[in-house]
């Protein structure tokens, strides 16, 4: 079938092309705009492959075929074929209906309507901003019939034809890039050939393949991060994908003829249990996705899809403009706080530069229960902790020049909380309380809930003063809850009904830092580091990993946003703290630990740093990153050496971090010329011909270097 230019949109250095084919059916592409001469002259049958040619009506055996803008799957309709139905619900019948109708294009907002003649129509849109170096993308699906209709698969996006610069079904150069996560495992790439992924095309087209993968649950960023990206290194253009959205959700890598095709959204009914019912009149928006194309390799693409964010975060409270510090006392009392414990920390940070002093988890307790028994969700100072109550507390913060903030994991409830028998405002699976890990999950669509927590958390957070908010979530709502339509769509409204609640928060308390934390980085997605000021990078607290995780982070999100924890102990020497000190260069500095009790010379080193990090704070927020060294494959126990080098126009910032075995001179590559500004570090360090040059390294140490342009 011949697949047809319909219309090409030019934006930044991309070129948007949308094709249709002979039935009516519309499909997305994009390239570099400077290679479109390179396009290559796809073949269009199997005609001349071994074995085709002795079949008859081989001239009908597609080489490729449009792969449609929207995927979407329709109750009711038959499953796709190719032998895939398990595997995907893409292509099926129900996507075949769908024919272009009109597309427009205002104010860098492309929007194309799809009629599938039951009264069923889908606007697919595409959007740019000025400055932007990718695309947010859309799916809306009206029900414009006179009956319900039940969606079991709704996409976010759908991208074809890559590789265009191949004319057949491009071997050995395509290579997927995706990050896998875990608990205090956040961001390890994985890059692997579309061939090692089983993903070659069948030699007739006769079988459709699918890597589908994802997630079900709330906690996003739990074993994979919302991320696909398919590389042509021969050609050295990648295209990729993130998804926004703190619910259930799937990616896909797809191929049935010579090209491959990414799509993701909403996880489906195979995977996220997931089917809508759309009563006549009624429409549903997919979870926005970011989408960009670059030359180069991953670092590129990453760099342009990061640089989105950038708008949300830009609109967050005005003392966020300079990255302040902050201090979490966590791992200072281990959820015990209390007035007299908060001072004295208050007494030794003040003056040092750090603005922000978080009392965490604990906060509630009574003497006979612990931060770790499930206590949390009544919301009630402890007494004991907390005679004169919080808000002398956070009195006596602010009087030592801090700004006072709070721990809550306020859409949750522990079991040794009351509001844990409160069972009709909980969340539900097959009519019991969905319970996790002694925690359930409030209904955060029930009225009374919200006016329960805006009581309790809004109320609390602006009588006392506090000027940030810590918003934890430690479990995962898993697979769904009761709902008319699906366990799936149950997850959905709750997912959507928490968006509402921070923008009460937001709207109620307008200066109001938030951070967002889901054990550690378990909400790294852009729907979630939108509405909030930064994000706890991850519960490896006090691990000798935290660089490598914090360094993997820069590829999914901004360094400005990614809150790095030092935890500092009067036993540490004085290698160890630089070692510490040096990792939250790779992102927002937060300090926790004994601080009371460091020696003078512990403490003037991290003095020593702060100031640093203030002077570092521009290139830490407007910077492009990359990464050397080889720290081996193992995190918990790093080999080698790491260096991240983050540069803007008038400044990089080198954080250099050695672990077992690494070699005693160290070379890190620098892009431009550059002169040594000021440097945290026990070692010699030159630049010197496009490099800068350390000796004597000694094993886990951490170092950082401030350059200027000459």
């Amino acid at each position: 079938m011949k697949i047809s230019l319909h219309s090409d949109f030019e934006f930044h250095d991309i070129t948007v092309r949308y094709v249709t084919d002979d039935d009516g059916r519309a499909g997305l592409m994009m390239f570099p705009t400077a290679m479109k001469d390179q396009l290559a002259m796809r073949r269009g049958s199997l005609k001349g492959e071994r074995f085709i040619d002795v079949l008859p009506g081989n001239e009908s055996w597609p080489a490729r075929a449009l792969d449609p803008l929207v995927q979407v799957k329709i109750l009711g309709d038959s499953d796709p074929g190719g032998f895939a139905a398990g595997h995907t619900m893409r292509n099926s019948p129900s996507v075949d209906g769908f024919k272009l109708s009109r597309q427009s294009h205002e104010r860098g907002t492309i929007a194309t309507t799809l009629l599938d003649g039951r009264g069923h129509r889908i606007e697919h849109r595409l959007a740019w901003s000025e400055g932007d170096a990718g695309f947010r993308i859309e799916t809306e699906f009206f029900n414009d019939s006179g009956k319900p209709v039940t969606l079991e698969m709704l996409a976010s996006f759908s991208l074809g034809g890559i590789t265009p610069f191949a004319p057949d079904d491009a071997p050995d150069r395509l290579r997927v890039h995706r990050f896998r996560s875990g608990w205090a495992a956040e961001g390890r790439l994985e890059t692997r050939s579309v061939e090692d992924l089983h993903l070659e095309r069948s030699w007739s087209g006769a079988g459709a393949f699918s890597e589908r993968f994802g997630q079900t649950g709330t906690m996003p960023v739990r074993k994979w991060f919302p991320f696909a990206a398919v590389e042509d290194s021969r050609a050295g253009v990648v295209w990729g994908a993130q998804l926004a959205w703190a619910g259930s959700w799937q990616m896909e890598i797809h191929r049935q003829h010579d090209e491959i095709s990414i799509s993701g959204g909403l996880a489906d009914r195979e995977s996220g249990h997931w089917m809508k019912t759309l009563a006549p009149g009624e429409s549903i928006v997919s979870p926005s996705a970011t989408i960009s194309c670059a030359r180069g390799g991953l670092d590129e693409l990453c760099d342009r899809l990061t640089a989105m964010q950038d708008m949300a975060v830009n609109k967050q409270p005005a003392v966020e403009r300079d990255l302040p510090v902050i201090f979490n006392e966590f791992c200072t009392t281990w959820g015990d706080p209390s007035h007299d414990n908060l001072t004295r920390i208050a007494d030794r940070i003040q003056g040092s530069g750090i603005r922000y002093l978080v009392i965490d988890a604990g906060w509630y307790r009574s003497p006979e229960t612990s931060v770790w028994d499930g206590s949390h969700g009544d919301w009630v100072p402890g007494d004991v902790l907390f005679p004169n109550g919080l808000e002398a507390t956070a009195e006596a913060i602010r009087k030592r020049g801090l700004i006072p903030g709070i721990w809550f994991e306020m859409e949750t409830v522990g079991e040794k909380s009351t509001a844990f028998s409160f069972v009709d405002h909980m969340l539900k699976r097959d009519g019991y309380p969905v319970t996790v890990r002694g925690r359930r999950f409030w209904d955060l669509n029930d009225p009374w809930v919200i006016d329960h927590l805006t009581e309790k958390v809004i109320v609390l957070l602006e009588s006392c003063g506090f000027g940030y908010l810590k918003v934890d979530y430690n479990e995962t709502l898993g697979l769904g809850c009761d709902h008319p339509d699906s366990l799936g769509e149950g997850l959905r409204n709750q997912v959507l009904a928490s968006y509402r609640f921070f923008e009460r928060i937001r709207e109620r308390l307008p200066d109001l830092v938030i951070e967002n934390c889901a054990s550690g980085g378990h909400r790294h997605e852009p729907s979630m580091l939108g509405r909030t000021a930064m994000s706890s990078f991850s519960d490896a607290h006090e691990l000798v990993e935290i660089p490598i995780i914090a360094a993997n982070l820069h590829r999914l999100m901004l360094p400005r946003q990614n809150q790095i924890w030092a935890v500092l102990h009067p036993t540490d020497s004085l290698q160890r703290i630089r070692y510490s000190l040096a990792a939250t260069f790779l992102g927002r500095m937060c300090l926790s630990g004994g601080v009371e009790n460091l020696s003078a010379e512990s403490w003037n080193l991290s003095r020593e740093a702060i100031a640093l990090y203030q002077k570092a704070a521009p290139v830490i927020k407007y910077g492009v990153s990359r990464r050397f060294g080889d720290v081996g494959a193992s995190w918990r126990h790093p080999k080698g050496w790491q260096a991240v080098v983050r540069t803007s126009d008038k400044q990089a910032l080198v954080v250099v971090h050695a672990f077992a075995e690494s070699p005693a001179d160290l070379e890190v590559p620098l892009n431009g010329n550059w002169k040594l500004q000021e440097a945290f570090s026990e070692f010699s360090a030159e630049v010197a011909n496009g490099m800068l040059k350390l000796a004597k390294v000694a094993a886990f140490s951490g170092s950082v270097f401030l350059l200027e342009r000459p």
